[in-house]
């Protein structure tokens, strides 16, 4: 069986949609990987290391579901690849950004490396990747507990 990654999209520069559905179609172009479902987008506010700035431009949030033999570490290379063709700029935590790409579980397999973490390290409390999750699986388990039950008790 091919392992199943969740994929978290995020943009709030630019023509965010276009941005998001391009984003898309160029992880389901990459070798080794099959897009096998794509969340509608979500708007949410900036979150920032201090809070939720609503003086920030709007997130759009989505989540992709692939089939993928990439490992990865390999994955994630590919992806920040497709954030940098989009224009993606790394100068500020959390800071604005045309395209974030996050792997946020790998088949609930558990990396920890310095520059990735598996299952994602805050997945679990924020409800702009846990709402658009459970839209296109509403079975999905995060380390063991229900999406939904996540959904539940994470901040809006």
């Amino acid at each position: 069986m091919t392992p199943r990654v969740v994929i978290a999209f995020g943009s709030n520069l630019g023509d965010r949609a276009e941005t998001i559905v391009a984003a898309a179609r160029e992880i389901a172009d990459l070798p080794g990987i099959e897009l096998t479902a794509l969340s509608s987008l979500h708007e949410t506010p900036a979150l920032k290391p201090h809070g939720v700035d609503f003086a920030a431009p709007a997130y759009l949030n989505a989540i992709a579901i692939v089939e993928t033999d990439l490992d990865p570490h390999e994955l994630l290379a590919r992806l920040r690849e497709i954030e940098q063709q989009h224009g993606r700029v790394r100068e500020e935590r959390w800071g604005d950004r045309t395209l974030d790409l996050d792997i946020i579980d790998a088949d609930g397999m558990a990396v920890t490396t310095d520059d990735l973490t598996l299952p994602h390290p805050r997945a679990h409390e924020r409800a702009f990747v846990l709402e658009p999750w459970l839209e296109v699986d509403p079975e999905a388990v995060l380390s063991g507990r229900r999406v939904s039950d996540l959904l539940a008790e994470a901040p809006r």
